[in-house]
């Protein structure tokens, strides 16, 4: 069978292509091949071009207009250019894949894709590529019959008419089967996984649970690494960690347990979601959120609600919450326009203002740090120790819990 696993790690050219729809502005659009381009990035692929085009919707049959694809062909097969692979900005269908790879003649990757390779780099445990693996043959299943395009059906010439099914068909049934059998075998790998998990959290006793969420490359793992003095992979690059690592964190005389989620990214791939449920069994399961915002990012709004609307997905039950606006460090804003109409950008804005802004007021429990530069962490860690012991102090109202040594819960951490 044809193998269908990423494993390579690739170092070409491409391009990349976006629309400009009623429901995506240009400005969006940029936005969106911006993050593009970094995904592109992480994956070790160098983008030269972006291409737009602004319609109403995508084009059910080539993604693009015929006119924006001859335009896009005529840059592909400039030898000059050295072009291997077209980066579309969403998922595109079967047969958009299909059309497009006989058209340009070069691999064609949508964004889900591009995540899915990304992951299947980044994965480190079992657990995490297990996971990547089951995404990847969701995602394969329905794209099957562009793989066999060189072997087509045949019709005999038997009495009636009589059609022979060729080796195409057969190729892709067999193909279908044996996928759809290791999509079993991988959901039933990952229910046994859960179960460890399960019991892994179960021994870690009754500490706070504290579960650091938000947009990929927010500084997350740095923040972990800062709070608990440990070593989590941080890199700036999107989805540097993919696996839940969980430390215990002391405040003062205040123990509690923090996770490092996964990262999200707007337009998250739906088999992703799906297969990456259970590490967001951290976040459903967690008493408190900490959520990073990167402020210096300037779609953070954006990526503000793109996080709060999948932590409403993932749990019916409203969990408290802090948000923390990281990298103040690199936070520029644009002032009111002058009479010349261009905008004025202020730089180093000072903690003081940032927290009488309009960003201060955003929500009733936040704090504005920097990880990298170890800046305002004490107001953080107040922060932390306040919500923390009200949680345990609502909890187990009578008892001396907090002054307890865990020393004993560290394997049941750590495992």
């Amino acid at each position: 069978m044809k193998e269908f696993i990423i494993t390579d790690t690739p170092t070409d050219k491409a391009v990349l292509v976006g629309l400009i729809t009623p429901e995506q502005n240009e400005v969006k659009s940029k936005e969106y091949l911006d993050e593009l381009d970094f995904l592109a990035s992480t994956a070790d692929i160098k983008t030269v071009k972006r291409f737009t085009q602004r319609v109403d919707y995508a084009h059910p049959v080539t993604f693009v207009g015929s006119g924006k694809l001859q335009e896009i062909k005529a840059f592909v097969e400039d030898e000059d250019n050295e072009i291997s692979r077209v980066i579309f900005d969403d998922e595109l269908s079967p047969k958009q894949l299909r059309n497009l790879e006989a058209e340009l003649k070069v691999k064609i990757m949508d964004r889900t894709s591009l995540i899915l390779d990304i992951f299947a780099g980044r994965a480190q445990t079992a657990h995490a590529k297990t996971q990547v693996e089951l995404a990847q043959y969701n995602y394969m299943l329905p794209r099957l019959t562009r793989l066999w395009t060189h072997l087509e059906r045949q019709s005999g010439g038997g009495s009636g008419g009589f059609r022979m099914r060729g080796p195409g068909e057969t190729q892709l049934e067999t193909d279908r089967r044996i996928i759809l059998s290791k999509i079993a075998k991988l959901k039933e790998d990952l229910k046994e996984i859960d179960k460890q998990k399960a019991n892994q959290r179960k021994n870690r006793g009754k500490l706070v649970r504290v579960a650091l969420v938000g947009y990929t490359n927010v500084g997350k793992s740095t923040l972990m690494n800062l709070l608990s003095k440990s070593d989590v992979f941080a890199e700036n690059k999107l989805f540097a960690t993919l696996d839940t690592t969980v430390r215990k964190i002391t405040v003062e005389n205040l123990a509690f347990l923090l996770s490092d989620t996964v990262g999200f990214i707007r337009k998250l791939p739906t088999e992703l979601i799906e297969s990456f449920k259970s590490t967001l069994d951290e976040v459903r399961e967690a008493d408190l959120l900490v959520h990073v915002v990167d402020i210096s990012h300037p779609a953070f709004e954006e990526q503000l609600e793109v996080v709060t609307q999948t932590l409403n997905e993932l749990s019916d039950e409203a969990k408290p919450a802090i948000i923390v606006f990281n990298k103040i460090d690199a936070f520029s804003h644009v002032e009111k326009e002058t009479d010349d109409l261009t905008p004025r950008t202020k730089e180093n804005i000072s903690l003081e203002e940032l927290k009488k802004s309009w960003i201060g007021k955003l929500h009733e429990n936040c704090v504005f740090i920097s990880a990298q530069e170890k800046q305002n962490i004490e107001e953080l860690k107040a922060l932390l120790y306040e919500r923390v012991k009200e949680i345990h102090t609502q909890r187990f109202p009578y008892n001396d819990f907090l002054y307890q040594d865990y020393s004993d819960l560290e394997k049941a951490v750590n495992d």
